[in-house]
């Protein structure tokens, strides 16, 4: 999906895409031909490493990115980045760079797999089920539509028939209404129970 977009961005000449990276997708989207001068790209160790709230991440701004008056786009990130932030503490800065030893990788990739793992489970069980589903594969979420159903109604009637909370999609915006979105990042067995609970609510629909 991310190379779609990009292409897409590219073609129609678009002045600036800011793309946020899918925590499982290999290739960063400014490795692709001519993002380099229509993208930026941001991603974090939040869900890599189990970092959220310790807020570690970073932001690839090609030298090369332009606003539409000819502007560069570098050269203003810089100035922020040096004027608004004095950088990571010392600790987080340490948490980071032990991540991308050869161990921490190891360990990184081990928990990614897992998660993928979860996303699998839970896209099967919905698929199955006959739901419109969307995501699961590049990042730990599920999209589940619910079609005609306004997505906090969705959210409310899992919750008090399944015990088990989920996003209403209506909060991520319009194209999200009619939709719930359904989380990877849990323990096997929770991610089993919350596929069993579903399939004994929905499962006969």
């Amino acid at each position: 999906m991310k190379g779609h977009l990009l292409v897409a961005c590219v073609a129609c000449s678009v002045s600036l895409v800011f793309v946020v990276s899918a925590i499982l997708l290999a290739a960063p989207v400014t490795h692709s031909a001519g993002a380099d001068e229509v993208a930026l790209e941001t991603c974090s160790f939040s869900k890599y490493a189990g970092f959220t709230g310790v807020r570690l991440g970073w932001t690839v701004v090609p030298k090369k990115l332009r606003y539409a008056d000819g502007s560069s786009v570098h050269a203003d990130w810089n100035r922020v980045m040096t004027t608004c932030f004095n950088g990571a503490s010392n600790i987080v800065q340490a948490g980071g760079l032990a991540c991308l030893q050869p161990e921490g990788l190891k360990e990184m990739m081990s928990l990614i797999n897992f998660y993928k793992e979860n996303a699998q489970i839970l896209k099967k069980t919905f698929t199955e089920m006959g739901f419109e589903v969307y995501g699961g594969d590049d990042a730990p979420y599920v999209w589940v539509g619910f079609p005609g159903k306004p997505s906090w109604d969705v959210f409310a009637e899992i919750l008090e028939k399944c015990n088990i909370v989920t996003t209403p999609g209506s909060g991520f915006g319009p194209a999200g209404e009619g939709f719930v979105r359904a989380s990877a990042f849990g323990s096997r067995d929770n991610i089993l129970e919350a596929v069993r609970r579903f399939k004994e609510m929905y499962g006969k629909q």
